[in-house]
């Protein structure tokens, strides 16, 4: 009988769903995959979701990855989890859930994030002790909606988590968390390596209610309680990584780290668009979060709250398939459905401009695509920016683009990106990063090797690479010329 490899697993815990990999832990791998959705709920800006379903779906998840690879159980050495960021659990002293989980992109904290950010000196001061200024998606500005609106429950909170946080802590029985993750709280101090004891004082937390900070998402937290093992049906053996948030496990999957520093910035499109890079400063830039690594570098990341689920729901307004689209033309859509983060505008609607009787509805969905890139392509130029390169240098603007993201799979995607950006793309073959930078993660709680020297040499960042179209600078223009309208009238 063939002996199994030594297997590792990582689970994505995203907005939507959670998704394992099981992965030969010598070679990357991917042997079998499991999946489970979960359920978001809120209208007028909310967004919730019950935190004891995001374990039911890892444990379905993982049965599922584990069975689909045929594997023994036994040969799984490790388990890591890489969840959705600043999402706000609070527990009871029983130490479950009080109320569903406040998600990333729930915006009614939006105001509370705008007190927040005039204190301690205002944003220049925030960037200095978080790397970020608080905005509505952060955790802090989440708890203060909470303390605000429900302040029993607040008074009621044993324990504050992430969502990544709370399924290591129910796979390992150890409340630990990683400095990745953390650093999406705006109440860690990257620099310092641990929480700042003002910004506790101001929220009206202690360090008693949150997790350990381990230095490294491939930490090993423990092994596996006799509670997890059972629901998994794996050994209590099998190493349980601190794990990280969903954009860190991104990088680790791409093999970001010290070795490659703003060699590939990477822009993510999926629920949220999202474009990052490695680098060793903290770019000092409001507009960004100023995130650490899981391997001691910087993970500098700017967020859009409308992107591929946005273009999807004008997809169905128009009764087109997602793929039925042409260029926008004259026609401008800002898809900002849920508010946006970046430009910072919680209260901003969608709009649409440009309509004559004779404008086609495939160019208004073009258009969905072309504002939501146009807007995540403007995010990554103030990165860039931010990190000190020269946008009008030719070798600064041509420098290929890793992009990844359910996006990344679509035809109309890839080629509105490639034409409003100007750039080569690389497109990695692996469809699962997030998973697979958390398996590499476990394996490295499991051998103590380097996680993203092990996913390098896996090539899970491997693909095909679309040459660069010319950039359209009209529709560039055009976008930029309605948002700048469109944003003084809401700032007004």
């Amino acid at each position: 009988m063939p002996v199994s490899p030594s297997v590792v697993i990582g689970v994505d815990s995203s907005t939507q769903s959670a998704k394992a990999v099981a992965v030969d832990a010598a070679t990357g791998r991917v042997l079998g995959l499991g999946r489970a959705p979960h359920t978001v709920t809120g209208t007028g800006g909310a967004r919730e979701s019950d935190p004891e379903e995001w374990w039911t779906a890892l444990v379905t998840a993982v049965r599922a990855a584990v069975r689909d690879a045929g594997v023994d159980p036994g040969s799984v050495t490790g388990i890591a989890v890489a969840g959705q960021q600043h999402g706000l659990v609070a527990l009871g002293a029983d130490h479950r859930p009080l109320r569903p989980a406040l998600l990333w992109n729930d915006t009614r904290s939006a105001p509370h994030a705008a007190a927040l950010a005039d204190r301690f000196g205002g944003p220049k001061s925030w960037l200095e002790r978080t790397g970020s200024v608080p905005v509505a998606s952060m955790t802090a500005a989440k708890w203060q909606w909470l303390r605000e609106h429900e302040p029993h429950h607040a008074e009621a909170t044993a324990a504050v988590r992430l969502p990544h946080d709370l399924l290591t802590e129910r796979l390992s029985g150890e409340a630990v968390t990683d400095p990745g993750d953390a650093s999406g709280t705006c109440w860690y101090a990257p620099a310092d390596g641990a929480y700042d004891p003002a910004l506790l004082d101001l929220l009206g937390l202690t360090p008693a209610q949150l997790p350990t900070v381990a230095p490294t998402g491939a930490t090993r937290a423990g092994g596996l309680t006799a509670a997890a093992a059972e629901a998994l049906g794996l050994p209590r053996t099998v190493a349980v990584a601190a794990g990280t948030g969903d954009n860190m496990a991104a990088a680790v999957g791409l093999g970001l780290g010290a070795a490659g520093l703003l060699d590939h910035p990477v822009v993510s499109l999926g629920t949220s668009g999202t474009v990052f890079a490695a680098t060793r400063g903290r770019p000092a830039d409001p507009a960004l979060a100023g995130f650490a690594a899981t391997d001691g570098t910087r993970l500098p990341l700017g967020c859009t709250l409308n992107c591929t689920l946005a273009v999807d729901r004008f997809a169905a307004l128009l009764g087109l398939d997602r793929e039925d689209a042409l260029p926008g033309g004259e026609t401008v859509v800002l898809p900002y459905l849920d508010g946006e983060r970046t430009p910072d505008l919680p209260a901003a609607s969608g709009l649409l401009t440009g309509l004559r009787h004779t404008t086609d509805p495939r160019a208004i969905l073009g258009a969905a695509y072309e504002g939501a890139a146009f807007t995540v392509l403007r995010a990554l130029d103030g990165l860039l920016a931010a990190c000190g390169l020269d946008l009008a240098d030719p070798a600064v603007r041509t420098r290929p683009l890793r992009l990844i993201g359910g996006g990344a799979r679509g035809r109309t995607w890839t080629d509105t990106v490639r034409r409003l950006s100007g750039r080569p793309l690389v497109v990695p073959a692996a469809t699962e990063l997030v998973a697979l930078g958390a398996a590499a993660l476990a394996a490295g709680a499991s051998t103590g090797e380097d996680p993203v020297a092990l996913a390098t040499a896996w090539g899970t960042g491997a693909g095909e690479t679309l040459p660069a179209l010319a950039r359209d600078e009209e529709t560039w223009e055009r976008i930029e010329g309605v948002l700048g309208t469109a944003a003084a009238g809401l700032l007004s």
